[in-house]
């Protein structure tokens, strides 16, 4: 029998079903100071993908304009085929679930608290978790490996410890759509290894739709099932790890040269020289 947390939310679909979908987006925070020019992508259910690009391309803007946080200037985003800003907020929350690239708390709240918040938006009224809703958690913390941690507070853990925390307590929204904002950027390569090893698991077994924005080409290439490439606010190259992972495409987007190395695996290891 399938547990609480993996059981399909309601507005979860198929796997393999397109669930986001952004196309031709236009955004500048200043006039004049164009972000997003031409940036489409689309996402299914079930699978993993990473957003790539250097700095300053648009990636984080992107995932704000995925999740109305930003209303692009022009362009459309579709979350399981209706228009993101068609939702009203908490059934918006319900469907997404947001982990940002340094936990946003500081507050003394145990794990369990925190990975409880998760459940905001599906309580009553009095905003009271039920026994369902701490069931939920239990199985999200134990599906990320956070529930030893259940009784410390996050100014206690370190920073791949925190980190997963804040991924259990989206697990514990019961999201469609899981967007993370560089969720590796701060850890060492074990806590890297871990989490991305983690977040493609959960795109898989849930299954769900989960969007990553990260900065290692190497790391994503391996975990991830789509990749999608930015480059001065425009997608420049969207497709499986081995279409996108060639050496002129990167070259051009990052303006540095790059070796393909074999690895021993399916897709070549990428190099700076």
């Amino acid at each position: 029998m399938s547990s609480p947390v993996s059981q399909p939310a309601a507005a979860r679909a198929d796997n393999g079903k397109e669930m986001v979908r952004a196309e031709a987006l236009a955004f500048a925070y200043q006039p004049g100071n164009q972000v997003l020019r031409e940036a489409s992508l689309r996402a299914r259910v079930g699978e993993l993908t990473c957003i790539l690009g250097p700095n300053g391309c648009g990636k984080t803007t992107l995932l704000k304009c995925l999740m109305n946080r930003l209303q692009p200037r022009s362009g459309t985003v579709l979350i399981d085929g209706k228009p993101v800003g068609d939702y009203p907020p908490r059934a918006l929350a319900r469907l997404q679930a947001y982990v940002p690239q340094i936990p946003e708390t500081t507050f003394a709240f145990t794990v369990t608290e925190i990975v409880l918040m998760g459940r905001f938006a599906h309580l009553g009224l009095l905003g009271i978790a039920e026994e369902k809703d701490l069931a939920i958690a239990a199985e999200a913390m134990r599906m990320t490996r956070t529930d030893p941690l259940a009784s410390r507070t996050l100014d206690e853990l370190s920073g791949g410890e925190a980190q997963r925390v804040m991924i259990a307590r989206a697990l514990a929204q019961q999201p469609a759509v899981m967007l993370l904002d560089e969720p590796t950027s701060h850890l060492d390569i074990r806590n890297q290894l871990m989490i991305h090893s983690m977040l493609r698991r959960v795109a898989h077994e849930w299954p769900m739709c989960l969007l990553c924005v990260s900065h290692d080409i190497n790391l994503a290439a391996r975990f991830s099932d789509q990749l999608l490439i930015m480059r001065q606010g425009r997608t420049v190259a969207a497709g499986t790890p081995g279409e996108v992972i060639k050496k002129d495409i990167l070259q051009d987007v990052y303006g540095v040269q790059i070796e393909l190395v074999a690895a021993g695996g399916p897709v070549p290891m990428v190099v700076a020289v």
